[in-house]
Formats: C-alpha cells, structure tokens, sequence
C-alpha cells in the first residue's frame, strides 16, 4: 500500500484553502500547519490531525514533510521557499513565486541542485473549463485563433498588498493563454494606472503578441485586469476564424458560437 504523502502549509490567509484542500485530497496527510496568528491556527487545526506551528523552521525540522504550500506574504516567498528546497520538500508557492526576475530565478537553481519540484500556483491551469478549452483549440474548433481576450475585475479584497495587479491577478490570465495555445509570448505593450488604491499598479490593460508557427507571426492576446471594479469578472474569450469560446473561470463553463458564413475577398463585385 502507497503511504500518504505529509503535506504542511505556511501561511493560513489564502493558505487556509491549500489547508483545507490537502485535508480532503486522496493519498495526503495534511501533517502540519504554519501562522504566526493565533486564531488562524487554531481554525486550521480544528478537526484535523495537522500539528500547529508559529515558526516555519521549527515545522520543518520536525515534521517529515514530503511537500509544503509557502502561502505567505510575497516578500516572504523567497526565504519561505528556499528553507523548504533546503528541507527537501516539493513546493508549490502561491503567485507570483517571487517579488523579481532575480529572486524567481534564484528559486528555480536551488530547486534544481536539490532535485525537488517547484511550481507557481498556477491554480487555472487545473480548471477543467481551461482545460476543455485547450483541447478544443487544439481539436480545431474555432480554427486559426486570431484573438484571446481576458477579463479579471473585482474590488480590492486585501488592501495592503507587496505586489502590483500584474504580479498578482494578471498572472493567471497570461498563462491561461500560453497553456491553451502552446506558444509563448513575443511582445507586450501595456498601461496602468498607479496609485489609486496602492501604491504601485492596480489597473493594467495588456496587449500581446504569441509566436505563430514556422516564426509566422501569431494570436494577440488582450488583458483588462484590476482591482478597482465593484465588478467580479472573470473570463476569457478566444476568437478564431470559425467562431469564438467563451470562458468562465468561476463558473467553470465554456461556450462555443459559430461563426456566420463570411463572403470570400475574391468575389468582390467589379
């Protein structure tokens, strides 16, 4: 029989849904939970057999962790994360993995040399409408995609924040389009607006260019996220030359709508 896999999770704001998760999942224990904040253990212990700690390296010298969640405020990504490659456990560190290019490298190297998984929490990646909308993209459904555009509105839920809506939100729908076309992104052009909630960006609008195939140029991509709509948007659009699929993230739907019959460029009247 194949021993439970001993989880642990550090940080129980958002983290408290990985906890919550992992007690749940097949084939995990959920063995030891992490939070300086009281309160906060004592709900993610409640009912459950997760040890309580308030110190991250006291958890991980005494639990046999096989992986750990770093759900921590993002400037903490980094020394969180690299302890647990020290410790030897697997790491999923919620987005954005870390505050730089530098630090994010940094993360990927150490993961690397110690031989352990890494990986950002990526989380629409495994939404099954995402994942429907892949194969059907790659089934020829809407044909030759020419434009994907996202949407992600909604009020500001935490206001101090470490990060810019970017990093944060806009994230999710830039790797929703690199997972569903299977290209990468060649060029971006983008304004925000600053300052208005934070001190840093809390509004982006987003233009992108993908690789096509044999270097041909590809897909543009198109991004509206903030923090500022009293709006909760979620929602992705791909447009091809035989129709568009609509997606909801939180729904978990997507729809397809046919395109009409088009007159050909060639029968145009003398």
């Amino acid at each position: 029989m194949t021993r439970e896999l001993a989880a642990g999770v550090a940080g129980l704001g958002f983290g408290a849904n990985h906890a919550r998760v992992l007690d749940r999942l097949p084939g995990v224990h959920l063995a030891a939970v992490c939070d300086r904040d009281q309160t906060r253990l004592n709900a993610a212990t409640r009912g459950r057999r997760a040890t309580a700690y308030d110190d991250f390296e006291t958890m991980l010298r005494e639990e046999k962790l096989d992986a750990v969640v770093i759900a921590v405020p993002e400037k903490l990504h980094l020394p969180f994360a690299l302890l647990a490659i020290a410790a030897g456990c697997a790491v999923l560190v919620e987005k954005p993995l870390a505050t730089s290019y530098e630090e994010g490298a940094k993360l990927v190297h150490a993961a690397a040399a110690a031989g352990v998984p890494l990986m950002a929490g990526h989380i629409e990646r495994f939404n099954p409408a995402v994942q429907e909308l892949r194969r059907r993209i790659y089934a020829g459904q809407v044909g030759e995609v020419l434009h994907l555009a996202a949407r992600r509105t909604a009020p500001m839920r935490v206001r101090t924040q470490d990060v810019n809506v970017v990093h944060d939100s806009a994230l999710h729908d830039i790797d929703a389009m690199r997972y569903v076309l299977g290209r990468e992104v060649e060029s971006v052009f983008a304004q925000g607006q600053r300052d208005v909630l934070q001190p840093f960006e809390d509004s982006i609008a987003g233009v992108m260019r993908f690789a096509g195939p044999d270097g041909a140029r590809g897909a543009v991509g198109s991004l509206e996220v903030n923090w500022l709509s009293p709006l909760r948007i979620r929602e992705l659009t791909v447009l091809g030359t035989k129709g568009i699929l609509v997606l909801d993230y939180a729904a978990q739907t997507l729809e397809f709508h046919a395109a009409s019959a088009r007159p050909s460029i060639t029968s145009r009247t003398r």
